[in-house]
């Protein structure tokens, strides 16, 4: 099992990668939706964090195209936009896993026991 972390942000990317590396994680960081279209596709096992706001295809888009797969991965989407706001982006893509930007390590673990239980 791997975790994808895909945001443009290097910071909030490598203190991610930091932290779920710390939890024994495989992480593969990728700087925008693009950069995961060129690599091997999630498996139904991995677990894909995805920040709302990318540069070129937007992370509601990455989100959609993700939970089209046949077996599609778990997903965390991530935002520091309003809720109105992730509400309008999502709409249509069902239930969803949401982190609150700024990201801490107690949402963070608490997302993924969620997803892995």
């Amino acid at each position: 099992m791997a975790v994808h972390v895909v945001e443009d942000d290097p910071g909030v990317s490598d203190s991610l990668a930091i932290l779920l590396e710390h939890l024994g994680f495989e992480v593969v960081c990728h700087p925008n939706a693009e950069d995961l279209f060129r690599s091997a596709p999630p498996s139904a096992k991995d677990i894909v964090f995805v920040d709302l706001i990318l540069p070129g295809i937007s992370g509601a888009e990455l989100i959609r195209w993700l939970t089209g797969l046949k077996d599609p991965p778990r997903i965390v989407a991530m935002s520091g936009q309003s809720q109105n706001t992730i509400d309008l982006q999502l709409r249509g893509i069902g239930e969803m896993n949401i982190i609150r930007k700024p990201l801490s390590h107690g949402a963070i673990t608490q997302q993924l026991a969620a997803i892995r239980s």
